[in-house]
């Protein structure tokens, strides 16, 4: 089974140079689509992979711990932001659906 997934942010805590509430970044199957995609920050994307790539081949985010449905979860980058560094948290909301 094939998936695209949608990681929309929902909440940015502190500072981000590169996220804003709203930006997306898209997967399709094993490739991000660049094309639809905000640039990629390798801080959240490296942060994320292992859970994402589980998410985009099929578990659910139950099962993941991710979140309370089968294909919206949530996930974190690690930069806990002000007072400890001068960034800050993102959000992502993630959205699965079937490929067709």
């Amino acid at each position: 089974m094939s998936y695209r997934v949608v990681l929309e942010v929902k909440d940015v805590r502190g500072f981000c140079p590169i996220y804003k509430k709203g930006d997306r970044i898209v997967l399709k199957g094993f490739y991000i689509d660049a094309k639809n995609s905000k640039d990629i920050c390798i801080h959240m994307f490296s942060s994320l992979l292992t859970l994402l790539s589980a998410f985009s081949h099929g578990s659910s985010a139950i099962e993941l711990g991710i979140g309370s449905s089968e294909d919206i979860g949530y996930l974190q980058c690690p930069d806990p932001g002000p007072p400890y560094t001068k960034g800050g948290t993102v959000i992502f909301e993630l959205r699965r659906e079937r490929s067709k």
